[in-house]
């Protein structure tokens, strides 16, 4: 039976993205949401899997690395340098479709320092066993006293360009984490404008009379407080009232049962995870234009999206073949600080800082991936469907794709309060680097 390892390492951060640079493993399934680099372990690892059953095995200690190594907790995006050199045109020309500021420049003569700095580093090492290997036979005083001082020398310029080489490999990683991921290649080429409609299902209702938005309605039909939630967490955060929470709770419960009738597993997720996490699923959890609520004093964060609990569940664990592939929908409530959200567009419940949402999840093998993701929409069509909604499903092209997206779904239904089509979830992302890695996430947003 084939096993599958889960590595859930680093991811990219906010100009982050899960690559295509990163090669997969021999026999191994890993995250394409994540980049792959375990932090060191001087012990075996023991596998964090949802069910404890017999889908599970643990990681053999043979295979950890170096415990002197682990005392740097250090994680870094395996990103393949050497394949981004050798297809710097492709990489050039999608950079520039996804309207990303990524500085490819930097990164490849960042790389060529690297390089040459390790080969310094390697060369030192190679003179200094050398030496060592010389100390061993018999010396004339004069001679070891010579080599002594040799290898010291070497021993002191080692130190200095070790230094410099994780210094050095600090800042490439820091620079080549901008870099979008790759794109499927069926996605348009362009702006929002140019996103292409998969299907749209049905049309706008006629009113017999004047309509009224969310707002008023939720006002006149006491349905939401605005002003209340304002005094007590600040703007953007609300009290739903009466009907309105009944509506939430019966969306949401609905949507649960509905996606379990397709084979997926439910779960409620925490909703503070470590930063570390944050980041390894490609959110920048520190900075000035994060989306991110970050606990002070702490290495925790609230979650934006419940993939963020989700995608951890599996970390540093080996599946058998035989389970995948894993599916579940996750219900979450959802932290974000929404900077630089504002205007007409965004009034009432438009990017509020607090929502809930269902999520959909499959961990799969990467040749499943496509039909998988296929599924994922059709199930979320099925249910805006299902709700009488006037929708359409866009394919979105590649500068409306966030870094880390290999391929992106909206779904927007029409809103007769604001007479225009707009967003009724958050984003369908397919995390699928070069078809290496089979993990697909999609979001239902249901408030309202």
């Amino acid at each position: 039976m084939g096993l599958h390892k889960l590595r859930l390492a680093a991811a990219v951060p906010v100009t982050f993205s899960s690559r295509l640079f990163l090669k997969p493993f021999t026999n191994t399934l890993t995250l394409g949401l994540f980049s792959r680099h375990l932090q060191p372990r001087n012990k075996p690892l023991l596998v964090r899997a949802f069910s404890a059953s017999a889908a599970v095995q643990d990681i053999p200690a043979t295979q950890t690395s170096d415990s002197s190594v682990a005392a740097r907790p250090l994680w870094k995006a395996a990103i393949d340098f050497k394949w981004i050199r050798d297809n710097k045109e492709a990489v050039e020309i999608n950079i520039r479709n996804r309207n990303s500021n990524a500085n490819l420049e930097a990164v490849l003569q960042l790389y060529e320092n690297m390089v040459n700095l390790q080969k310094e580093v390697e060369r030192l090492r190679e003179e200094r066993n050398n030496v060592a290997k010389k100390m061993k036979g018999k010396l004339e005083p004069s001679e070891r006293e010579r080599l002594v001082e040799e290898g010291k020398n070497l021993k002191e310029s080692l130190v200095t360009l070790e230094e410099d080489l994780v210094k050095l490999k600090d800042e490439l990683q820091h620079v080549a984490q901008s870099i979008p991921n790759m794109t499927h290649p069926d996605v348009p080429v362009g702006g929002e404008d140019s996103s292409a409609i998969r299907q749209e299902v049905g049309s706008p209702r006629e009113f017999s009379f004047p309509i009224k938005d969310h707002l008023q309605l939720g006002k006149d039909l006491d349905l939401i407080d605005f002003d209340s939630a304002a005094e007590v967490s600040g703007s953007k955060f609300f009290y739903l009232k009466n009907e309105a929470v009944l509506l939430e709770m019966a969306l949401l419960n609905w949507t649960l049962s509905q996606v379990m009738k397709k084979g997926y597993t439910p779960l409620t997720t925490p909703e503070i995870v470590r930063s570390s996490i944050v980041e390894k699923c490609g959110f920048q959890p520190r900075g000035d234009n994060t989306q991110v609520y970050s606990i002070d004093g702490t290495d925790q964060c609230l979650i934006g999206t419940a993939e963020i609990p989700v995608g951890g569940i599996h970390m540093d664990s080996i599946l058998l073949e035989s389970a995948l592939p894993l599916k579940y929908i996750a219900f979450s409530h959802c932290f974000r600080t929404e900077a630089g959200a504002a205007g007409a567009a965004t009034k009432g419940l438009y990017r509020v800082h607090q929502f809930s949402k269902a999520e959909m999840f499959v961990i799969c093998q990467p040749e499943d991936s496509e039909s998988f993701h296929q599924e994922l929409i059709q199930i979320e069509e099925d249910l805006f469907t299902s709700l009488g909604l006037h929708f359409k499903t866009l394919d979105m092209a590649t500068a409306d794709l966030g870094a880390p997206a290999y391929r992106k779904f909206d779904i927007e239904a029409w809103m007769p309060g604001l007479g225009r089509f707009g967003e009724v979830k958050n984003k369908l992302y397919s995390f699928v680097s070069d078809h290496q890695n089979g993990i697909l996430v999609s979001t239902l947003s249901l408030l309202l």
